[in-house]
């Protein structure tokens, strides 16, 4: 456990950081999700509307340090793959 002053208050700032990360990383996943069902589901618009609203989010988590960003440019290349193979 921290024992001087500032190593406490480092800690509490550390565990902070964390939850909004992972409040922020959630958030991500969740659109991610949303593209990928609206897929399967195999309704083309909806997939569409769901990859553009997903971008911002991808590309902010990126801004933030949440996210790299090549794995960004990753899962947007590939579900504009899925969306663009729909037909």
């Amino acid at each position: 456990m921290a024992n001087s002053v500032s190593a406490r208050k480092r800690a509490r700032q550390a565990e902070k950081n964390r939850q909004h990360n992972a409040s922020q990383r959630s958030y991500v996943r969740t659109k991610i999700k949303q593209v990928l069902r609206a897929i399967e589901s195999g309704d083309k618009n909806a997939a569409e509307e769901a990859y553009k609203s997903a971008v911002p989010a991808i590309d902010s988590s990126v801004s933030k340090g949440i996210m790299h960003a090549n794995k960004a440019a990753r899962h947007k290349s590939r579900l504009n793959q899925h969306i663009r193979s729909m037909g």
